[in-house]
């Protein structure tokens, strides 16, 4: 098993990055390895500061170039061909490794998952998936929480089926029950968006579709996998954020509260290209990067972006 980490994406890059891919080695499987994607120099620097440059299950792959956090994703992509998301891309696309990870410019890696590896045969759009807790201690999933602010009732329909065989074979579920998120629970509520998604999911019989959601719901048993255009899961998953955060601040601990944390998790995966892709959080602390490294891990061992293939064939 081999993972490409973009050592240079994030705000505390690429520090925090190294270390947590550090703190994660003792965590892999056997002969796993983690490919730093990044300035050769830099990253050596680091690992010897940080005490890993003998660490096996660490290597280097050089990539001079840097895409920041604010420039345009379709630009950079183009003219920064030997930056590290670019090279990440390339390696993945190549079968050099079997994941890539970055927790730098969103819009780019998006960018780049669509020029590289591209959509899986069948996908009109790829999501983002968004872990949210449930008071019973798993996790559900949010799709899409970012990828696609506009969507038309048919991507929520395939969102649907996106995060059905995601979580199927991520949390060993067979039959995950799916919601639409909604402003009222009855089939005539909503605007025209929600209104025609919901024909489209009632009448879809490879999903386990239980009817329209609130937000009151996000954190019960009512569904497995939501669903929503990326607009409205990007506000949910930055409110969970800061509601996490503000509870922090006032010293308040819960386990349930706990899997409000970013770093829990530590990234969400892209659904529905070809190949296991996970995009982190700006902030990423090292803890979150090692965390991101053991979603990693549980993809690929899945074989998510085969089975999603399956699906659609």
């Amino acid at each position: 098993m081999r993972i490409a980490l973009d050592a240079m994406g994030g705000d505390y890059a690429p520090r925090s990055i190294i270390e947590g891919a550090l703190l994660a080695t003792a965590e892999l499987p056997e002969g796993a390895k983690i490919i730093l994607v990044g300035q050769e120099d830099v990253i050596k620097q680091h690992l010897q500061d940080l005490n890993g440059e003998s660490n096996t299950a660490i290597q280097i792959v050089n990539a001079p170039s840097v895409i920041e956090m604010a420039e345009h994703p379709t630009k950079a992509i183009s003219q920064k061909q030997d930056s590290s998301i670019v090279i990440g891309y390339s390696l993945l696309k190549a079968g050099k490794v079997d994941a890539f990870c970055s927790a730098g410019n969103t819009g780019a890696m998006l960018v780049g998952a669509m020029f590289t590896i591209k959509a899986i045969e069948g996908v009109a759009r790829p999501g983002i998936a968004g872990f949210f807790p449930k008071e019973h201690g798993r996790y559900g999933i949010v799709l899409d929480v970012g990828a696609n602010a506009d969507c038309k009732p048919e991507v929520l329909n395939q969102f649907a089926e996106l995060g059905s065989v995601y979580y199927k074979h991520i949390f060993n579920i067979e039959n995950p029950k799916v919601g639409l998120l909604n402003l009222g629970e009855e089939e005539s509520k909503g605007n025209s968006l929600t209104k025609e998604a919901h024909g489209l999911l009632k009448a879809n019989e490879s999903i386990n579709f239980v009817g329209n959601i609130e937000g009151r719901d996000l954190f019960d048993d009512s569904a497995d996998v939501v669903v929503c255009d990326g607009f409205t899961g990007n506000v949910i998953l930055k409110m969970g954020e800061t509601f996490y955060g503000l509870l922090e601040k006032r010293g308040f601990t819960d386990n349930f509260i706990d899997m409000f944390n970013y770093a829990s998790v530590g990234g969400s995966p892209i659904l529905g290209v070809n190949g296991n892709v996970i995009i982190g959080h700006g902030v990423s602390s090292p803890e979150a990067i090692k965390n991101m490294m053991g979603l990693a891990t549980q993809t690929i061992q899945s074989n998510i972006s085969e089975k999603i293939k399956s699906f659609y064939k």
